[in-house]
């Protein structure tokens, strides 16, 4: 950087403008949400709205520090701050405070901070770090593996609290690596995947007096029909279509796919029977419409549907929410902080929440893109990455289309963590950014 010359030159004004709108707008949001007519001040510390504002401010004072950096120091401690978090995930198994069968907070009085949320920010810094180097070709099986580590020891020391919710927005790093060069191969297979998870859960009988063990064993048979289907079909299509020299590689291929799909089943079969808990299985299966149960796992969601769809067009208008005021929505400020937009603001509010998030993640790519560094311009993709899985996964569960697995909108749902976690994820590219001309690596 240039001897003399304003640090804040060439932060993008654009960004900061967005990030300062949101978090106003989620603190309006948290008051609507939980307000109360006895404590009607914005500012009253005894409420979440007063500590709200308490992390609003200190999380623009972690904006403000992480400008007066250097570049070149957040690189090079990236692995530093990567430890520190994992470390961090290990202490609060031991020393956290215990909430909703969740040991992921140390408590300090009526606050709270929850490491996961910066677990975020070090592995973003770390792959940065570790992908950016000029020796480092993500081809190489080496460079997938130590990059599948380093987001896989946190995810699993998270699991640990436990706290699925987290683990699931890590695996939108892969797309940061897929952006780095990771064959689309990989993506293809995350996909089938995906499709084979779902067909394995629904594809089941609902005859009535049927176990449900029998009603699994039919859904798997079911389900084994149609992968030899298919198999035999693109056996067919392979002799006829391919080329002989190529013919070979495919065969394997086929029947390489064949034989994991049915294996992955089977796993899968395994692990929601025996590793998910209870409430998990009944929200999956609720998720899938293969359960009902609206005064009880599906309650949240239920009342959330009802307050967003009783907003109709323009919504009801600021604190007139009457499912939100009366408190029937629980986590309304927190998990489920999208249905006090929707019942107040109704279609239009939610639909302009919802391109303001978009405006921001575009900005973020467009950021990344502009870079001469490989460094930030990895580091941007992961920043990019992580608020769309939040957006996704948090509107998903308000309007019923994700499982309820508790992940927070950024910059609108109660909590510290949260806020400062985002900033800092946010504040660290938009310093990256301010010496993009200067080359960090």
């Amino acid at each position: 950087m240039r001897k003399g010359h304003s640090i804040f030159a060439n932060l993008d004004w654009f960004t900061v403008i967005m990030w300062l709108a949101l978090i106003i707008m989620g603190w309006l949001n948290i008051y609507s949400a939980s307000y109360n007519e006895a404590h009607p001040s914005l500012f009253d510390t005894s409420q979440e709205y007063g500590k709200q504002f308490i992390w609003m401010v200190t999380a623009g004072m972690i904006a403000f520090a992480v400008v007066l950096l250097d570049g070149e120091f957040i690189r090079r401690v990236s692995p530093v701050f990567y430890g520190i978090t994992c470390l961090l995930l290990v202490l609060v198994l031991i020393f956290g405070r215990e909430i909703n069968g969740q040991k992921a907070w140390f408590g300090f009085g009526s606050f709270g901070i929850q490491p996961s949320e910066f677990s975020k920010v070090g592995i973003g810094l770390m792959l940065a770090y570790y992908l950016g180097s000029s020796e480092v070709r993500i081809s190489a099986m080496r460079t997938k593996i130590i990059a599948t580590g380093i987001i896989a020891l946190p995810a699993m020391l998270i699991m640990l609290q436990p706290d699925t919710g987290t683990v699931l927005v890590f695996a939108a790093f892969i797309l940061v690596l897929y952006r780095e060069g990771l064959s689309g191969n990989i993506l293809l297979l995350g996909l089938l995947a995906a499709i084979l998870s779902v067909l394995s859960l629904v594809l089941k009988s609902t005859d009535a007096g049927i176990p449900f063990t029998e009603i699994r064993i039919r859904g798997h048979y079911a389900l084994m029909i149609i992968i030899a289907a298919i198999t035999v079909v693109s056996f067919f299509a392979i002799r006829k279509f391919i080329l002989p020299r190529y013919r070979g590689r495919n065969y394997a291929l086929l029947i390489g796919t064949a034989v994991g799909s049915l294996i992955f089943i089977g796993t899968l079969d395994q692990i929601f029977e025996n590793v998910l808990e209870p409430h998990q299985k009944i929200r999956i299966n609720i998720l899938l419409g293969l359960e009902e149960d609206p005064l009880g796992a599906g309650y949240n969601v239920k009342q959330s549907q009802t307050a967003i769809g009783s907003g109709g067009f323009s919504g009801k208008g600021y604190l007139e929410g009457t499912l939100t005021k009366f408190k029937y929505v629980p986590m309304q400020s927190t998990d489920f902080i999208f249905c006090t937009i929707g019942e107040e603001w109704g279609f239009v509010g939610s639909l302009a929440v919802i391109t303001l998030f978009m405006i921001l993640m575009l900005r973020i790519v467009f950021i990344a893109e502009r870079q001469r560094s490989k460094f930030t311009r990895i580091y941007g993709y992961a920043v990019a990455c992580i608020f769309f899985m939040h957006v996704l996964i948090n509107i998903g569960m308000a309007i019923g289309l994700a499982p309820v697995i508790g992940i927070p909108l950024p910059f609108f749902s109660y909590g510290g963590s949260s806020i400062w976690g985002f900033t800092l994820l946010l504040f660290i590219l938009l310093k990256l950014d301010t010496e993009r001309l200067v080359v960090l690596r």
